[in-house]
């Protein structure tokens, strides 16, 4: 009889832990089952599980490029820096950052004791003006990088319709002389040398 007993006590206590181990799971399943959705709302971003995906569509590249302003409002507004700068002590901007690089002609290339410089001629004023520049002058849209023997490097500013910047390089080579500029060089002249005078033969005596 005592064996009976202990075997349904042994019995009884092994379907107890059975239950619990099987309560145990299917507890630790419905915790697993509960996070499951937040799992998946973080991978979707925020985006609606139920809404059916729809790529972003950007908005096509502008292909037109900003006007710049006509050149006596670029006048006025070089004016207007140049008196702030007198009435902040500092140094005034050149004359070059009204211009745009479309306006200049390169007419000349020099050595200087502080390097390359260059001579540009401003074609929209009336009369024309000229100005010496280094590398590093500003224009209105761009920038002299570098001077070599027959040209002039820039970097220039592209602002386009939608907002977009880009940088791209420019060269502007050195102008040819005009046809009347090469008539009218001046050229050395061959002057011959003067004939020493002959020794006279002397009167006879």
């Amino acid at each position: 009889m005592n064996s009976r007993k202990a075997f349904r006590h042994i019995a009884c206590a092994s379907i107890l832990v059975a239950l619990s181990s099987g309560a145990l799971a299917v507890s630790a399943q419905e915790k697993g089952e509960a996070k499951a959705p937040a799992v998946s709302e973080k991978s979707s971003a925020g985006r609606d599980p139920f809404k059916k995906y729809a790529p972003v569509v950007k908005p096509p590249k502008s292909k037109s490029t900003l006007d710049a302003p006509s050149i006596q409002d670029r006048i006025e507004r070089y004016r207007a820096q140049k008196m702030a700068a007198a009435n902040a002590h500092v140094a005034a901007p050149k004359p070059t950052t009204a211009l745009l690089l479309s306006e200049v002609q390169v007419t000349g290339i020099f050595r200087t004791p502080r390097g390359w410089s260059a001579m540009v001629e401003a074609t929209p004023l009336s009369p024309k003006l000229s100005y010496v520049i280094y590398p590093g002058e500003n224009f209105f849209d761009g920038q002299l990088v570098a001077i070599e023997e027959n040209r002039l490097i820039f970097r220039r500013d592209i602002v386009w319709a939608d907002g977009r910047r880009e940088k791209t390089v420019e060269i502007k080579p050195l102008r040819a002389p005009s046809v009347m500029q090469t008539m009218t060089a001046a050229k050395p002249t061959d002057t011959p040398a003067p004939e020493s005078a002959k020794p006279g033969t002397p009167d006879k005596q």
